[in-house]
């Protein structure tokens, strides 16, 4: 019986106007109501994650920025898995010698040298994986990241480096240039103790190498006394494979690439058709083991 469900957001969870639809919020609703654990494995910070959650009416754990935080339902911190600093100013050094845009995310949200471009990557991003969304409505939404301080603005990362008040969680890069990014990542991989993994084609999110949703996953139902046999996760991308692997149920989303779909025990449908909904739902009423 599953007794924990573990769903991504970007792709799946959310739709392409970036919220969560009724008939989604409805599902989790039902299923919290049964005592089943819901929580949201997601490579947002926790403040992206949970200003989403709230404008749907949600609470829930977030399993945040990939696996390299853990949170309660009430926000408590439950474990954290950064960069070293060290490492994180060789990773920006690399970044920036391809020429390759970066934000960092950390245990106070996440962070951009350079706010317009935050906003119109995610916008140029979202649009090129909903060419039938409304692009107004996406803009809108995207600015929100600044507007509402989801993401923050820096003169320089150094300062973050520099600081004891900030610990080092993430890199999310951005390029729509394949051959950049894939130079990128081969430069990368001269550096010990990470993770590099993707939500997207024209991304690369750098994570300590134990800050991975699949490990993240596993700590925290073995905390709540859950078996990971009893344990359902659904996603969309390569950043959910680690999900995947451990949970002892996986869902694709209808959206998901191919290779994905082929990694999981069932597909559900897509993050527009209220995939999450009928995921959990199947499970409600099946009472699937």
């Amino acid at each position: 019986m599953i007794k924990c469900i573990a769903s991504d957001m970007d792709g799946t969870l959310l739709n392409s106007t970036q919220t969560i639809s009724e008939e989604n919020k409805e599902a989790i609703l039902k299923a919290q109501a049964q005592g089943i654990e819901f929580v949201v494995a997601t490579g947002r910070s926790y403040q992206e994650a949970t200003y989403v959650l709230a404008e749907a009416g949600l609470k829930c754990p977030v399993i945040g920025v990939n696996g390299a935080e853990v949170r309660s339902k009430d926000g408590e911190v439950l474990a954290a898995t950064p960069i070293s600093k060290e490492l994180a100013r060789k990773v920006a050094a690399k970044l920036v010698e391809k020429d390759v845009y970066f934000e960092v995310y950390t245990d106070k949200g996440a962070y951009t040298i350079d706010a317009d471009k935050a906003v119109s990557i995610l916008v140029d991003i979202v649009v090129s994986a909903n060419p039938e969304a409304n692009v107004k409505e996406i803009v809108e939404a995207a600015g929100a990241r600044i507007r509402d301080g989801l993401i923050h603005t820096v003169e320089d990362y150094e300062i973050l480096f520099a600081s004891d008040d900030y610990q080092i969680y993430k890199f999310l890069a951005f390029d729509f240039d394949a051959d950049k990014l894939e130079e990128a990542n081969e430069s990368l991989a001269e550096l010990d103790n990470l993770a590099v993994s993707t939500s997207g084609h024209e991304n690369l999110e750098i994570t300590n190498k134990n800050a991975q949703k699949g490990i993240a996953l596993a700590s925290f139902v073995e905390a709540k006394g859950i078996e990971l046999s009893e344990t359902m996760a659904i996603g969309d991308n390569f950043n959910d494979v680690s999900m995947f692997e451990a949970a002892g149920r996986s869902v694709a989303m209808g959206n998901a690439g191919s290779y994905i779909k082929s990694l999981c025990d069932a597909v559900t449908a897509t993050n527009n058709e209220h995939g999450v909904a009928k995921a959990i739902l199947e499970v409600l009423l099946n009472d699937i083991n």
